[in-house]
């Protein structure tokens, strides 16, 4: 029998969620939206369906979630899980092994196919030590943003966007990556919540990460100086083309040999993890909730820093 599933919150990311799961999907969910099947999870009769697909504001997250994992139904919740007290997270792992069902946080980025060519590259050694990680990522939704009342709350882009690079880190370098950063600029140029944030570390990899709602053409760019070489990333398959760049150190110095992959293609990502829950609710695979800690924890540091509250 195939997955039965459900999607919660038919905002931007519900609705993406429900068209790639159309034929599983058997009831969606949102208080607001016309056409929902229903206003609550909690109405939906449990024998309905196997999965949830979260797409929804943070506060709501932790109940919901331990609601479903109470009942043996898996659950992918859209990032980020936040929690002002992390012993809610651990007991949500410990819920979902309990009743062996899968409890998967979703960092749809992961599956960018250049995102895993920088994943590979690094893990191959072939560019030795790593001295420098530089990444920005910037979208035009400030304006969206101002006019959401749940949106434009706490820490603001650092949630959206500050969540994804804080994971692609961990997806680049290992999930023992640990490094202490700090908030270097976090400006609210338009929105009451910050619209554009620039944080770094003082380790190395010198790693700086610079996040924006005002880029009005979206963009994302990576660039990786290392010991044998460097690698860099333009662009996001959904905005495409995408480039991936791998360029080989000339010794004394010199102009670099380089390989370029670009891509012109449709957004692969939420197909692919699509399909990587259904298997891993398949297979009823143990996640490991050290991600979800280290990013709670890092974005908690960064709104106690700010003075504002993480979950609003």
């Amino acid at each position: 029998m195939s997955m039965r599933l459900i999607v919660a919150g038919m905002g931007v990311q519900g609705t993406k969620r429900k068209r790639v799961a159309e034929k599983s999907v058997v009831a969606t969910i949102d208080p607001l939206a016309k056409g929902a099947n229903y206003k609550d999870v909690k109405d939906v009769p449990l024998g309905d369906y196997d999965a949830a697909i979260l797409c929804i504001p943070d506060d709501p997250k932790v109940d919901l979630i331990k609601y479903l994992l109470s009942n043996k139904k898996h659950v992918l919740v859209e990032k980020p899980l936040f929690c002002e007290d992390e012993r809610d997270i651990i007991a949500l792992e410990k819920l979902s092994n309990a009743n062996d069902v899968v409890f998967y946080t979703a960092y749809n980025h992961r599956f960018e196919p250049h995102f895993i060519n920088m994943r590979d590259l690094i893990k191959s050694k072939v560019l030795g030590e790593i001295y420098s990680l530089r990444m920005f990522y910037g979208n035009g939704t400030a304006r969206l943003v101002r006019n959401s009342i749940w949106r434009d709350s706490g820490i603001g882009v650092l949630a959206d966007l500050g969540s994804h690079l804080l994971d692609t880190l961990r997806f680049w370098l290992g999930d023992s990556y640990d490094a202490k950063f700090e908030l270097r600029g976090a400006f609210n140029h338009e929105n009451k919540s910050f619209d554009h944030v620039i944080i770094g570390n003082n380790d190395l990899p010198s790693i700086q990460i610079e996040m924006m709602m005002l880029s009005w053409r979206n963009h994302f760019t990576c660039d990786i100086f290392a010991e044998k070489g460097s690698a860099h990333i333009e662009s996001l398959c959904k905005w495409g083309p995408s480039k991936f760049t791998h360029r080989t150190r000339i010794l004394p110095s010199g102009r670099p040999p380089e390989k370029t992959i670009t891509l012109i293609q449709e957004d692969p990502t939420w197909d692919a993890e699509y399909k990587y829950f259904i298997n891993l609710c398949k297979t009823k695979s143990i996640q490991n909730i050290k991600n979800d800690l280290w990013i709670n924890s890092t974005l908690k540091g960064f709104a106690k820093t700010a003075g504002v509250t993480l979950i609003v």
